[in-house]
């Protein structure tokens, strides 16, 4: 039977493969590090592992509860808690989803309908304008740029006005790794308030913090607790990309309606996987900040060795990733042909920047994932050694 390509939803049949697919099977066919996507070498923490295998031997394997089994919702609210002064009520301000992606397409699902405008800032995740589009809303895109990528005062005026329904902001920020200050987030929360926004908030990089920056939640924020939903991932936390466990909380009127989204999304989660991440997240900080404490030294190890190879780091302050600014250097090429060149050429993936626009992309910036075992970035180090050299105009 023959498909008419008319008959397809449109929003997703004109999209091209990913820049993160794409890059990993450039990987695989050119035998490259794979340093573009963020996954870590590293399995995961053993005893949260040996959690999950044991609540599948022994405990419950059927449909859990649909809100999220009540042992990892207590353990959220109480995490949250400790860590951000945040009270929540497991029970009506807690849901648990299939990864943070479906956390997030929950929110918007539930917040956007046709018509509404909802502000995002480039660069901006891959999955945020699709979802928006098919829920009938319109993006509006603030362009951020390096070297700082930081909100003010005129980009925003340019883009909230009385249709804006919600905004959806990355803080801490990938791919430019950064941990936006309170000074940015009452910012956002004055026009937030001002036009009557919801935020959706995708905070799951808020464990994989460096040096002295510190993640605050936007719900939070005087005048926020009401408006906001945040979104958060044990995947990113634990370094267990392949567990998909989502956060979702938000006030109850807003999570009523993103659990009735969720309940005909993936309606629930792996049970074994949710105790298990109950367990982790009732860890000792010990536990939170010596993962903070190694992967500042992975971040430290590939920045040293790309500036030691003429590469303009910018200081990443958070998440898996650093990025480079190739424009200081020269080259007669653009962040996504030097990115086809390296994997080609050098054996190494990287990510392009200008990947995370849809209009008038930065195209001078690569990101790279530190998330490594050291082997595995000395190695891309020594396969980059020369990259620069013999490209320069």
């Amino acid at each position: 039977m023959t498909t008419k390509s008319s008959s397809l939803n449109k929003v997703f049949a004109d999209l091209p493969v990913t820049i993160f697919e794409a890059m990993s099977q450039a990987a695989r066919d050119n035998n490259a590090i794979n340093l573009g996507q963020g996954f870590p070498d590293d399995p995961g923490p053993e005893d949260i592992r040996r959690a999950a295998a044991e609540a599948s031997l022994n405990g419950y394997n059927q449909y859990p509860s649909m809100m999220g089994l009540p042992e990892l919702r207590q353990a959220i609210a109480t995490h949250y808690g400790h860590w951000h002064g945040l009270k929540l009520d497991p029970m009506s301000e807690v849901m648990v989803t299939s990864g943070g992606t479906e956390a997030l397409t929950s929110a918007i699902l539930a917040v956007v309908q046709p018509g509404d405008e909802v502000v995002c800032f480039q660069p901006v995740y891959d999955s945020y304008l699709p979802i928006i589009r098919q829920a009938g809303g319109i993006p509006r895109l603030v362009r951020l740029e390096p070297p700082h990528w930081r909100l003010n005062e005129d980009m925003l005026k340019s883009v909230f006005n009385s249709k804006t329904k919600a905004v959806l902001f990355n803080n801490p920020l990938n791919p430019s790794a950064v941990v936006y200050p309170r000074e940015d987030l009452e910012l956002l929360a004055r026009y937030c308030q001002e036009f009557d926004v919801i935020a959706i908030c995708d905070e799951v990089w808020e464990h994989v913090t460096f040096d002295e920056h510190k993640h605050i939640p936007l719900i939070t924020i005087p005048g926020m607790r009401e408006r906001t939903i945040k979104v958060g991932s044990a995947g990113k936390i634990f370094s267990l990309t392949g567990w998909k466990i989502g956060f979702v909380c938000a006030a109850p009127p807003l999570l009523r309606v993103a659990a009735k989204v969720h309940q005909f999304l993936t309606f629930t989660t792996a049970p074994n996987l949710q105790a298990a991440v109950a367990y982790g997240l009732g860890k000792s900080d010990d536990y939170f900040l010596s993962m903070r404490k190694d992967l500042t030294r992975s971040r430290d190890r590939l920045t040293k060795g790309l500036e030691s190879l003429g590469f303009p780091v910018l200081k990443s302050q958070g998440t898996y990733f650093l990025t480079v600014d190739l424009s200081p250097l020269g080259l007669n090429e653009s962040d996504t042909e030097f990115c086809w060149r390296i994997v080609r050429d050098y054996k190494v993936a990287a990510i392009p920047v200008s990947a995370f626009y849809e209009q008038d992309p930065v195209t001078s910036v690569v990101r790279f994932c530190f998330a490594k075992k050291d082997e595995t970035l000395d190695t891309a180090l020594e396969r980059l050694s020369d990259a620069v050299r013999g490209r320069k105009r």
